[in-house]
């Protein structure tokens, strides 16, 4: 049994929640750069060079890439043979999440009751999503979560009588109504299976993955790239502007289900789809 204090946790959420919102993970900026190679539009072209313009800016001064520094989204993975001391998990993830956003100057978003709308003054509490896993460790993702693009998702319980064909046009047909609003180019993530919980939990997943990584089975790998050439038909390109480019790349997570049911549930991501990773 491995003994991992709390405050060890809260003093790497607090660093996470900072290098998520001034950092884009490894191989984003890039993509958004890649891209307007195969942006035909050259109002949008521009537009792709003021985000990497952005995108650096913050890197270089120190700041939110986004005003919208979001809703803290944690992934833990806890090791079964990990015994955390000195306090409960869950207060020490939404301690380091306060000292995060309060000491790093992110703005605070966060509403303690969905009708009454009061902020909660640190940006907590977090969404956290638990797993015990085999193992001494805990890794740690977190993912703030902007809501000009989470508005946009949607979900959707198919039978089981429906094609990948219908799937497919399923996630463009939500593309296509959210427009301009979540800030193209976008990335997707589409879950598959489940229920209908944890098909949307499995789509907040995929905008975590690796965007060179595609799915390791070619049933789903092929359905990324056809949902990818399917979005980027729509024309709506960077920021709306009308172009070639209007999302980054698709990513798709699929799980077991029930004999009478396919759930699919559609999470988009903004250009600024953010996250960070330790491992304890």
């Amino acid at each position: 049994m491995r003994e991992i204090n709390a405050n060890e946790i809260t003093k790497a959420i607090a660093r996470l929640c900072v290098e998520a919102n001034l950092h884009l993970p490894c191989g984003m900026r890039e993509r958004i750069e890649q891209s307007a190679e195969f942006e035909e539009s050259e109002l949008c072209r521009s537009v792709l060079g003021d985000i990497v313009a952005n995108v650096d800016c913050a890197a270089e001064l120190g700041v939110p890439i986004c005003q919208d520094t979001g809703m803290v989204v944690v992934f833990a993975e806890i090791g079964q043979d990990v015994h955390i001391v000195g306090g409960a998990f869950e207060d020490a993830v939404n301690k380091g999440v306060a000292e995060g956003y309060v000491n790093g100057r992110l703005r605070l978003s966060i509403v303690g009751d969905p009708l009454e709308r009061v902020n909660t003054g640190d940006n907590t509490p977090a969404v956290i999503h638990t797993r015990i896993v085999p193992g001494d460790k805990i890794r740690l993702t977190v993912a703030p979560k902007g809501f000009g693009s989470e508005n946009m998702s949607r979900l959707k319980m198919f039978t089981p009588s429906a094609a990948k064909e219908d799937i497919v046009n399923f996630v463009t047909e939500t593309v296509s109504l959210a427009g301009s609003n979540p800030c193209p180019p976008i990335v997707v993530g589409v879950g598959i299976g489940g229920d209908f919980e944890y098909s949307a939990l499995l789509a907040k997943k995929a905008l975590c993955r690796d965007l060179n990584v595609r799915h390791p089975k070619p049933l789903y790998a092929e359905m990324e790239q056809t949902m990818l050439e399917e979005i980027n038909k729509l024309g709506i390109g960077s920021q709306g502007f009308g172009g070639t480019v209007t999302a980054l790349y698709v990513n798709i997570e699929k799980s077991p289900t029930h004999i009478a049911g396919l759930p699919v549930a559609v999470n988009i991501g903004c250009h600024v789809t953010r996250h960070a990773e330790t491992v304890l």
